[in-house]
């Protein structure tokens, strides 16, 4: 009797207060493209938030009666003030056009929930700097850094918060929905390799760091980055770049299908890169990539959107390797010459993707994604020289053909428990790899002498997740989120005579809090702490050689994110990151090594800002104490994992059509072993880029490295032998980072 007085009360009370308030519902939309903006912030006389969905819809319930002012704003766009009255027991339905602007930090307001404290930065981050290739996408994380060592057509090594991620270990890297990392690879495990996007077509590049996101599943440890390309493209494009070493860039945009009206938005367009390279080594690397996008978006009275897209790349390269420091010593090599010179490779990627997201009448919303990747992958690389076998030296050739299937479904409503505004997500998907063809060879000159490896590898990974956010007030927002993978590994190890596949399984659960206080539109403090994991290669788990099939990463991020004045914006974290186990990659045998626990901790800072309507100035600053946690003090060194880092610039954007951007980057020293006798060098580089627009057309001249310093972007402590000597030395072996560079480039929009 006591329940049900109580839920009467409770029941009465809330329609009492639904009949004194009312609310305010919208339709955010981009006034040229006349699509919907997402991620908008709706701001209420800074007592009430919301950001727009996928659809441009935003809701603000429970509003009392009034005068007010509404403030819409979106970064790229002008910030929308209009004067709003609130009548009791009822809805004002607004419908709100943005026009596109310069970047101005004054529009960003903090009380937003879904203002993400690294993804504020990231949004500015793209609409300032130039993107003109992968690595410079990826580089918008702040404390991001790569490096390549095997030619421009390898995926890239990647570095960020204490971690050596090798390729993709650690970090989860999706474009439109399709992951780009391939587990269980010839080359390494998460192998990340991103030159299938073509730069012009990125629209947004949402990240964070730590593993404290329920949509995120394996290798979201360090970290995430999620690309989405462009939907619609507002003009068609042709660009023509060319630079030293024989560098030549071609790429296309075109509209093929174009149509608007109230209740119908769609477009067909076509996107196309030629790039070629020789390089700056002695040996010309002869690199050769093509890549195509076709991409259909339609939206149907703004609650339905169907994407289909394909893409393919083709890429070819050689490669002077890494070279031992000995050899540029003894003046028996240049600092940009090769002791193998057969080494590169070639690769290919092929997608297709259909996604579905629909808003029902109750207000639900749903995501339905299939997806289909074909990649092939044959590199020949020679880290050790003459170490292993003095005649026919130790050349090795990596190789596999995958196919790559999945599903990502989702459900999502945004609502309310009382007064309290509430969105619950649910997730599920299946991810899974057939790979035919997986092989290490030894080989000479990229001719056959002898199987290594070779196997077939099937891997799955089913996941479901709950995401729970809960504002408990106008200014402190909770969310909450539970994820369980369930991981099936198989391999059939042809070397050894096998029939049928050996096969383990595996499930883990991943759970994440995280809270948001907003004090006010000018200050943000946040504190996330989650559970991720990373999967180990099938070859280890199926044999029993890994310590742990889905090891472990508990993180903790307490932040704060503050504009002390309307044209600044200072993010600062303190972090902590335990892991269960670490990988350590042996190339020249082609398997990859759990060894022990580690602990890093560190400090990420970040600023924004706008010093004129035309100047800008950004920052970011970060420091991490990597540490293994089993071995004695002194030789707990994680070998190359990064300690302080800064990337910074001025960059210049002004309404006559004058762009320009001065930037450094900078990595300090760190270890290459265990007890930090091998140090890896530091680097300070300079880059800038120049544009001019003049109607219709746009004149760049970009440069890398101005100051011609020279410096080492990859390095590794590897024991090698070369053809003379008669004992192996172990010492840093080395890719040479680029000499100045510079490149000229002209586009026409039409």
């Amino acid at each position: 009797m006591r329940k049900t007085w109580l839920l009467t009360a409770v029941c009465f009370f809330q329609i009492a207060v639904n009949a004194q308030s009312g609310s305010i519902e919208g339709v955010i939309s981009d006034s040229a493209l006349k699509v919907p903006v997402a991620g908008a912030s709706v701001n209420l006389n800074t007592i009430k938030g919301d950001n727009s969905d996928l659809f441009g819809r935003f809701s603000l319930p429970f509003v009392t009666p009034g005068q007010y002012e509404l403030v819409i704003s979106h970064i790229g766009y002008q910030t929308e003030v209009k004067q709003v009255e609130v009548k009791a027991a009822t809805v004002n339905k607004l419908s709100i056009s943005l026009q596109r602007s310069q970047l101005n930090l004054a529009e960003i307001r903090l009380n937003s929930k879904k203002t993400s404290s690294l993804n504020t930065i990231g949004a500015i981050d793209i609409k300032l700097r130039p993107i003109n290739t992968s690595q410079d996408i990826l580089r918008i994380v702040p404390g991001l850094f790569i490096a390549q060592h095997a030619g421009g057509g390898k995926a890239e090594q990647i570095f960020l918060r204490g971690f050596d991620i090798d390729h993709g270990t650690d970090i989860n890297i999706t474009v439109d929905g399709m992951p780009v990392n391939m587990v269980s690879h010839a080359h390494g495990q998460g192998y990340a390799d991103m030159h299938f996007v073509i730069p012009e077509t990125v629209e947004k590049a949402n990240f964070d760091k730590g593993p404290y996101f329920a949509n995120k599943g394996n290798l979201a440890t360090a970290g995430f980055v999620s690309l989405e390309t462009k939907d619609f493209l507002n003009e068609n494009q042709i660009k023509l770049q060319a630079g030293l070493f024989n560098t030549q860039r071609f790429v296309g945009q075109f509209k093929l299908l174009n149509k608007n009206s109230e209740t119908l938005r769609q477009q067909l367009y076509v996107a196309s890169e030629y790039y070629k390279s020789d390089g700056y080594f002695d040996a010309p690397q002869n690199f050769h990539r093509f890549n195509t996008l076709i991409k259909f978006t339609s939206i149907f009275n703004n609650k339905t959107k169907l994407t289909l897209l394909a893409s393919a790349l083709d890429s070819k390269w050689n490669a002077s390797g890494q070279i031992p420091e000995r050899a540029v010593a003894a003046g028996s090599i240049s600092r940009f010459g090769s002791i193998d010179d057969s080494e590169g490779g070639n690769t290919n990627r092929y997608n297709i993707s259909a996604t579905l997201n629909h808003r029902y009448k109750n207000g639900w919303q749903s995501t339905d994604q299939i997806y289909y990747t074909k990649n092939t992958f044959n590199l020949y690389s020679n880290f050790t020289f003459f170490l292993n076998d003095p005649v026919n030296g130790d050349e090795i050739n990596q190789k596999e053909n995958r196919n790559l299937w999945g599903y990502n479904g989702s459900f999502s409503k945004q609502y309310h428990a009382g007064n309290k505004k509430m969105n619950t997500t649910i997730g599920y998907g299946i991810r899974y790899d057939a790979i035919k063809n997986a092989r290490l060879d030894h080989v000479v000159d990229r001719v056959f002498l002898n199987h290594i490896q070779s196997g077939e590898i099937k891997e799955s990974n089913s996941f479901l997740y709950l995401n729970q956010d809960i504002e408990l007030t106008s200014r402190l927002n909770v969310n909450a989120g539970l994820r369980y993978d369930y991981l099936s590994f198989g391999y059939k190890d042809l070397l050894a005579g096998a029939t049928t596949f050996a096969k383990e399984q595996k499930g883990t659960f991943s759970p994440k809090i995280n809270f948001a206080f907003s004090a006010n539109t000018k200050l943000k403090i946040y504190l996330n702490s989650g559970v991720g994991f990373h999967s180990n290669d099938s070859r280890l788990i199926t044999n029993h050689s890994a310590n742990n099939s889905l090891p472990k990463v508990w993180g903790s991020d307490l932040g704060i994110i503050v504009k002390p004045n309307k044209n600044l914006v200072i993010k600062s974290a303190l972090w902590h990151f335990y892991s269960q186990q670490e990988f350590v990659y042996v190339g020249d045998e082609g398997i990859v090594e759990p060894s022990g626990k580690t602990r890093r901790w560190g400090i990420d800072a970040s600023a924004r800002y706008q010093i004129k309507s035309w100047l800008y100035f950004d920052l970011d600053v970060n420091y991490a104490r990597p540490r293994a946690i089993d071995e004695p003090k002194g030789s707990d060194y994680v070998p190359l994992a990064p300690v302080f880092t800064s990337v910074g610039g001025l960059s210049v954007k002004t309404k006559n059509g004058i762009n320009g951007s001065l930037r450094y980057r900078y990595i300090s020293d760190r270890p290459a072993n265990e007890d930090n006798t091998v140090v890896a060098q530091g680097y300070f580089i300079t880059d800038a880029v120049f544009s001019y627009t003049y109607k219709k057309f746009e004149f760049s001249l970009s440069g890398e490295n101005l100051f011609n310093i020279k410096w080492k972007e990859a390095q590794f402590d590897t024991e090698s032998r070369l053809k003379n000597e008669i004992n192996p030395v172990s010492e840093i072996h080395y890719t040479p980072g680029t000499p100045v560079f510079l490149k000229l480039g002209m586009a026409v929009n039409f």
